[in-house]
């Protein structure tokens, strides 16, 4: 039995439905040209617009040795792994990272030395973690009008009511469905559980949210760019008006350096910041008491963002964050709560779907 949509009429989409012709467009252009790859950098990397940030191959390697006293070590540690590995792929079966560190915990002494080698075989081996057979444990949720069927058969349905965790074997999900018109990607457990509370689903039906719980996993991100690349539907970001939100967006967006040789796979140049933006704080007259100052860590992050190579391709995330620098304060998603206690899902959400008001 079909039920009909309880979201708002067709012409409250039209500007998503305009953007998204746009991003479809620029995807049949063949995408961005690289951009601001930044003079003398030393970094083994480079930005491309299309892509994120990209390992390059030219980068400067590390040697470990098996005849040197400092790496004997870390070197018999990565045969060691590199063993689990192959029994991995010849059995056709999965590990989770924790798997590994506990098959032998006082060995690899704590979870950080095995992240680190996994990333590194993956790195040399230049394939995914996921053709070693290695997965993460998923952190993130997921919920709204998206069907799909995991690897063993499961058939899961995201209700909005209730969300579902993010699976751990995102390349075996298949069948995946939907009519959303967007993804919002919520940066805050606390804030996607709030508005799951507001029946923000319903409301804006139809449509898909997600969270990665602050930083978001390996698992979330391949979900995310898993729908753009199967649906194509604008993505928007909802983080924290602070230099840790905006950091976290970059990363759905752009990647990371620890990640870098797996950008392909992870980023989405196509997201959206739609809030809470610095100038919204202003023309929403957020009470002043609700702002929080920023620290000197806050302050060397925001420096730190504002010189990298991609921030030269969005003039107006620039903007955004320099007004930011310039008032010396930072807000928590949570202030808009100050003007109503509905406002962001109710007046907020909406309206910026509504007219656009994304950057």
């Amino acid at each position: 039995m079909a039920f009909a949509p309880m979201g708002p009429e067709a012409s409250f989409f039209e500007v998503l439905d305009q953007h998204r012709a746009s991003l479809l467009a620029a995807l049949r252009r063949g995408g961005g040209q690289p951009c601001g790859a930044g003079a003398g950098t030393h970094l083994a990397s480079r930005f491309e617009d299309s892509v994120g940030l990209q390992m390059v191959s030219h980068c400067t390697t590390r040697k470990i040795k098996s005849d040197s006293p400092k790496s004997v070590k870390n070197f018999a540690l990565i045969l060691k792994i590199l063993s689990m590995i192959y029994k991995l792929v010849q059995s056709n079966t999965y590990a989770t990272k924790r798997d590994i560190y506990y098959t032998d915990s006082q060995l690899f002494g704590n979870q950080t030395v095995v992240d680190n080698i996994i990333n590194d075989i993956s790195c040399m081996l230049k394939v995914p973690r996921r053709c070693l057979h290695i997965l993460s444990t998923s952190k993130g949720l997921i919920a709204g009008n998206l069907r799909y069927i995991e690897e063993d058969g499961t058939k899961v349905n995201c209700s909005c009511a209730t969300a579902v965790a993010v699976p751990s074997n995102i390349q075996g999900i298949q069948n995946l469905i939907t009519d959303a018109k967007f993804l919002l990607i919520v940066e805050k457990d606390a804030t996607f559980q709030r508005l799951l509370d507001d029946n923000f689903c319903n409301k804006m039906a139809p449509c898909i949210m997600a969270t990665g719980k602050g930083v978001p996993d390996l698992n979330t991100r391949l979900l995310v760019k898993k729908l753009w690349d199967t649906f194509h539907i604008p993505i928007f970001t909802l983080v924290d008006a602070d230099p840790h939100g905006i950091e976290i967006m970059c990363i759905y967006k752009y990647g990371s350096m620890s990640m870098s040789f797996e950008a392909h796979n992870l980023t989405v140049p196509a997201i959206r910041w739609l809030g809470l933006l610095p100038s919204d704080i202003k023309r929403l007259n957020v009470p002043k008491d609700t702002l929080i100052p920023l620290t000197k860590r806050d302050q060397m992050k925001l420096d730190s963002i504002l010189k990298r190579p991609y921030i030269t391709c969005q003039p107006f995330w620039r903007k955004e964050m320099e007004i930011m620098a310039d008032s010396k304060m930072k807000a928590e998603i949570q202030a808009l709560s100050f003007l109503s206690s509905d406002y962001l899902s109710r007046v907020y959400l909406p309206n910026k779907l509504k007219f656009g008001g994304w950057i």
